[in-house]
């Protein structure tokens, strides 16, 4: 644990290079912290500071800039809140009262990126791949087209090529015993589910259903959960971020593929509230100079997805977290009260 003088002298220091950007000297911390020491007791304890990894002395400089251990330190016990705003606050709630969720998703990233001024992430919901009901259509001699109606009333439709010319008699058929047995589950039950029935149903059913059931389920992985990316280009604007382009590069490769962002907002759906990944913590964000700030967002109760904002570890977290947490409150909000 640092001394209340470490501590004071450690949030000053954080607070100046957030503002400024520039590794801050003694004489700044001297005029800035409110404490009565000498220039020679804030060296002592900046260097002691130093020695437990929380600040680093770049070469050029008589100053010292924090490091992911000190930001890290800073932001669980040392950071003080800046709420919103009233009028910021409206922006949000008037931006966010689209009754269409996917237009609430792309809003709320939007948003996030506008008020930050990085990027805006917004992880949308993992869809429930279970069906209510299948139906064949023929297209021609051998193709056919299935139309899946998802538990949501959601319609998704895949072509199916066939071996053999089916007739529209099997073709309903097999839709009503797909209905009739399997509505409500999905895909990857009925896989299960098909074999046992395999002895009782005709051969040309059975090889219609199986092509049933692998195209509803590429469907269903097609339509599970996504990034929704606002903003990237604000990070060109982030000096510790443009200054290394093979870092920017490294940066953008990852909001373009979206796995690793997946998976580091997958872990912030369990949080209780807003989480924050410094640097290299998360090993899924590429770059030491990025954070993080995230919170989970809920339908009725049920966390159903996460949203956040990446930006430079040297960011202002007192503002980014309340316009992070408050996104996510009015985004439950709104898409509990449309569903």
């Amino acid at each position: 644990m640092l001394t209340e003088r470490a501590s004071i002298l450690l949030k000053t220091l954080i607070e100046r290079y957030i503002v400024d950007g520039e590794p801050v000297g003694s004489r700044t911390l001297s005029k800035h912290a409110g404490l009565d020491l000498s220039p020679a007791s804030i060296r002592n304890i900046m260097a002691d500071l130093e020695e437990m990894g929380f600040v680093a002395s770049p070469h050029t400089s008589a100053g010292r800039i924090p490091t992911p251990r000190g930001y890290r330190f800073f932001v669980d016990t040392l950071l003080t809140m800046r709420p919103l705003a009233q009028i910021e606050v409206n922006q949000l709630e008037h931006s966010l009262a689209s009754s269409d969720p996917q237009r609430l998703m792309t809003a709320a990233s939007t948003l996030l990126s506008d008020l930050s001024q990085f990027a805006g992430l917004v992880m949308t919901p993992r869809r429930n791949p279970a069906f209510r009901q299948i139906e064949f259509i023929s297209l021609s001699e051998k193709r056919i087209l299935l139309i899946i109606v998802t538990m949501e009333g959601e319609v998704e439709n895949r072509v199916i090529l066939t071996e053999q010319a089916v007739s529209p008699s099997v073709l309903t058929e097999a839709a009503n015993y797909f209905n009739q047995h399997f509505a409500g589950h999905r895909f990857d039950q009925v896989r299960a589910k098909l074999r046992d029935e395999l002895g009782r149903v005709r051969d040309d059913i059975t090889r219609l259903m199986a092509a049933a059931v692998d195209a509803g389920s590429q469907a269903a992985d097609a339509s599970q959960e996504n990034v929704v990316v606002s903003g990237s280009r604000n990070l060109l604007n982030v000096n510790e971020l443009s200054s290394n382009m093979g870092n920017l590069r490294r940066l953008f490769d990852a909001f373009e593929q979206k796995t690793g962002l997946l998976q580091l907002l997958d872990q912030s759906r369990n949080a209780a509230g807003v989480q924050i990944f410094i640097g290299g913590e998360s090993e899924l964000l590429p770059l030491d100079e990025c954070s993080l700030v995230s919170a989970p967002y809920s339908v009725n109760g049920q966390v159903v997805g996460t949203l956040g904002v990446v930006g430079p570890t040297r960011m202002a977290y007192e503002r980014v977290v309340p316009i992070v947490d408050i996104t996510a409150k009015l985004l439950s909000s709104a898409l509990s009260h449309h569903g």
